[in-house]
């Protein structure tokens, strides 16, 4: 016994040891940061004055005083109820057409993966040329069948959807999920639903949507917390984040990012980073406590 012992003291020294990197890692570039951010939130921080503790005096003004605040988080909670179902139920069709075997489908699905896998700058400069009210593909596409094409980035009402067309085209990675858990399914699940005289939409209601419920829940919780962060396609796209026409781009991070690194003021800016911070978090708890409700796992314990 004590030899065992002394052996699980080695091995735990060594378990210790390959996890240090990791350890010193998160505590450097991640628990840091965030107590630091938590401290910022409460003083007038600029980057070139010490700390002065101004207590609640920046939520104050977050909610109070600043217009901006309100607009930006109104531009990302816009986008983050229609661009989450959107895409979830575009990859989920994608990878459902794309799981049948016939000849050449695994060319399609590298076609659909493809923009998954492209640098972000250029994906929103090609984008930004898609969207070309005069000469962009897509209005002329539009015009082939006599349709007026919008203006997209220039008009304050469809420079959010535009976005969102463009999340979804590249929704590559999320149809590879799920491909991968369609091809899973046991195959004798479907022969005896058709024995049973199940047609396609009972098939998919039955067998297919249920069983890949886990991977949904997955796939809403990464979407969500990603589409709060959107900040990337409205910098590059309305020019340095200037916010686009009407300020109908300015989204939260962008909104943050400005308050942090063009006016400095970033003790104002760790308080926004605080308030997303909660956001986050109650609706990740929200859809962990809704989960039992609607995901199925195999246990059949929810386990």
């Amino acid at each position: 016994m004590k030899r065992l012992s002394i052996r699980k003291k080695k091995e735990a020294r060594w378990a210790y040891l390959f996890i240090l990197p990791f350890i010193i890692g998160f505590l450097i570039f991640m628990l840091g940061p965030m107590l630091f951010s938590v401290i910022g939130s409460f003083t007038d921080y600029n980057l070139t004055s010490k700390m002065n503790f101004i207590g609640l005096a920046n939520f104050k003004r977050m909610f109070v005083h600043d217009d901006l605040f309100w607009k930006s988080l109104y531009n990302t909670v816009y986008f983050v109820i229609f661009n989450v179902p959107l895409t979830t139920i575009f990859s989920v069709f994608l990878a459902t057409v794309l799981n049948q075997k016939i000849k050449g489908i695994s060319v399609f699905r590298t076609v659909f993966y493809l923009p998954a896998v492209l640098s972000g700058v250029a994906v929103y400069i090609l984008w930004m040329q898609l969207l070309s009210p005069s000469a962009g593909l897509i209005n002329t596409f539009l015009g082939w069948f006599h349709i007026p094409g919008p203006a997209w980035l220039f008009d304050p009402q469809w420079t959010k959807p535009a976005l969102i067309l463009m999340k979804i085209w590249s929704s590559g990675g999320a149809m590879l999920l799920y491909l991968a858990t369609l091809q899973n399914v046991p195959r004798s699940l479907y022969e005896s639903a058709e024995i049973d005289g199940a047609g396609v939409w009972g098939k998919f209601k039955s067998i297919t949507l249920p069983l890949i419920t886990p991977i949904i829940f997955y796939d809403v919780i990464t979407s969500t917390i990603g589409s709060f962060q959107i900040f990337q396609e409205a910098y590059v796209m309305t020019k340095n984040g200037t916010g686009g026409p009407a300020n109908s781009l300015l989204f939260y991070n962008l909104h943050m990012w400005n308050k942090a690194f063009v006016a400095f003021d970033m003790g104002y800016a760790m308080a926004m980073s605080m308030i997303l911070f909660l956001i986050v978090l109650v609706l990740t708890f929200v859809n962990l406590k809704l989960a039992p409700k609607w995901v199925y796992y195999s246990g059949g314990d929810g386990k």
